[in-house]
């Protein structure tokens, strides 16, 4: 398994993004879109938010990303992304096409010794 993290911005609207929050809510998000994600080898997935930020963080199988056949849970799935398209703005630094920028990890604690190691 694979831990993998991206950021992307809201628009910095109060309305928009409490919409965003509510439509991201348990049960909110259309089930084919869940299938989708899971379709693809997507383990567990959340979604942190501060302010216009969102923080995601994916745990994916080994043979991700899996192909997923053209069809109806991959056009609810573009259905979805262009609806969430009026929330979100790409990073400044993003490249193009890219709308969650992945993010590389700076530090893991389990690499590093202190003092006084836990026993």
């Amino acid at each position: 398994m694979s831990r993998l993290c991206f950021a992307l911005d809201l628009v910095d609207d109060r309305n928009l993004i409490a919409e965003y929050l509510k439509m991201h809510k348990a049960g909110a998000v259309w089930p084919a879109v869940i299938d989708h994600i899971r379709a693809q080898g997507i383990e567990s997935m959340e979604i942190w938010h501060r302010g216009d930020r969102l923080f995601m963080i994916l745990e994916t199988a080994e043979d991700f990303p899996r192909a997923v056949e053209e069809g109806s849970l991959t056009a609810d799935s573009a259905r979805w992304e262009l609806f969430m398209d009026r929330f979100q703005k790409r990073l400044r630094d993003a490249s193009p096409g890219e709308k969650w920028s992945p993010l590389d990890r700076v530090f893991c604690l389990a690499e590093h010794r202190g003092t006084h190691e836990p026993t």
